[in-house]
């Protein structure tokens, strides 16, 4: 096949033809443009496209609310006073762990203050929380507060680096826990985790992980690596929604001990004494990650994303994780027919170094850049002060996506 076959529209629909994934597509709704076209949306390291089934879902719980009121807590299609324990197996098999060691809850933030509650304690030898660099504010603000909540300097003790097993071996032996993006949010590298949690192993520290980019985008064994806790939303790669009910991980070894700390509340106490209320006025975890929660889970919000779990579980990470492989070299060809000096790739080129988003710095005018491809119905993002993220999706992104997005950035440089 001649090179220049590869770099032409007629290349990328055979490519689309041969995709085994290619119908998951039409489970997702696409936004359209101005004249009523369907946009490229290469923006799902943002947020996820509906799944067409989400409003389904939703109607459900209104209908049972409608018609049965408080009864729909045990009377309902779904009753909504087990609704989350249906989660547990979809997200367990996403993160590679074991049911009771996940549950569906909160937002990622507030899920992050809950296990630093419980992970984060600190001693005058080891005050310290080791995160990476760039951090996503929202996780940064989380443990500047957690560390000046123990009566610490953040200016001292929140190291941040961009080499963290460098600062592991600098900084180790003064670090009580360390914080780690699994995919950054910024450049899109992924972190060699076994090797971090075995570098601070060595130097006794507990690890946690931020899984923001990465559940749902790349392959994860939390129980086997012996992550000590995760964290996550679930409005980026698994589509459920704005503001959707993020999800924390917990490993067994911590779960199975009612001893540890946390911040409690009603839903997290044992089911068999949650009921007795006034009568039993002391909290008693349940065992597991569901010991963590603290208030209802809130139903409406978590429906969409029952949407999207079932459509992971019939396309498989393994196979989607091989055509997001796919689809990010195949744009990384496209990207390299571009005028020199246009664009440098900020994230790896190697795909295990990974996951499905590339973060391009563009050298000249680049929010501009971004308002004309938007003007051509191509949505991606804008970081200041000069990075494009872009992510081709492997449920709902083909690969006639990324050539719009390349011939479109190809013409604007022109």
């Amino acid at each position: 096949m001649p090179d220049s076959h590869l770099h032409t529209e007629q290349f990328a629909r055979e490519l689309d033809a041969q995709d085994e994934l290619a119908e998951f597509r039409t489970h997702f709704h696409h936004p359209k443009t101005a004249n009523g076209e369907q946009a490229v949306y290469l923006c799902g390291h943002s947020l996820g496209l509906q799944p067409t089934h989400a409003d389904t879902y939703v109607r459900q719980e209104l209908w049972d609310w409608a018609h049965l009121g408080v009864e729909g807590h045990f009377r309902g299609r779904n009753p909504w006073y087990s609704y989350h324990e249906w989660f547990a197996e979809p997200l367990a098999r996403l993160v590679g762990a074991q049911a009771h060691e996940v549950v569906a809850m909160n937002s990622l933030t507030i899920n992050l203050h809950l296990m630093l509650a419980s992970f984060y304690l600190p001693t005058a030898d080891r005050p310290g929380i080791l995160t990476d660099d760039p951090a996503f504010p929202s996780d940064r603000y989380a443990l500047e507060s957690a560390v000046q909540l123990r009566g610490y300097d953040p200016a001292q003790w929140l190291i941040v680096s961009d080499n963290i097993e460098s600062a592991l071996a600098r900084n180790g032996d003064h670090v009580q826990i360390v914080v780690l993006n699994v995919v950054n949010f910024l450049t899109g590298v992924r972190a060699d985790v076994p090797r971090i949690i075995q570098l601070a192993r060595d130097k006794r520290c507990l690890v946690g992980l931020d899984l923001a980019h990465a559940i749902g985008n790349v392959p994860l064994h939390l129980n086997d690596w012996g992550v000590d806790f995760a964290v996550w939303c679930s409005y980026k790669y698994l589509n459920a929604g704005p503001g959707a009910v993020g999800g924390c991980f917990i490993h067994e070894k911590h779960g199975k001990n009612p001893h540890l700390l946390r911040m409690a509340g009603w839903w997290g106490n044992d089911p068999a004494t949650r009921f007795r209320m006034q009568l039993e006025p002391h909290f008693i975890p349940k065992p597991g990650a569901d010991g963590w929660q603290i208030s209802n889970p809130p139903i409406l919000s978590l429906a969409p994303l029952r949407a999207s779990l079932e459509l992971f579980d019939k396309a498989t990470m393994p196979r989607l994780r091989a055509k997001s492989e796919r689809l990010t070299q195949y744009l990384e060809m496209l990207l390299d027919r571009m005028p020199p000096g246009l664009l440098t790739q900020l994230t790896p080129r190697q795909p295990e170094q990974r996951g499905a988003m590339l973060a391009l710095r563009i050298h000249q005018n680049a929010k501009e850049v971004v308002g004309k491809l938007e003007a051509q119905g191509i949505v991606c993002d804008f970081r200041e002060p000069d990075i494009v993220r872009v992510a081709p999706m492997p449920l709902y992104n083909s690969f006639h996506d990324a050539w719009c997005f390349a011939n479109a950035l190809a013409n604007i440089a022109a």
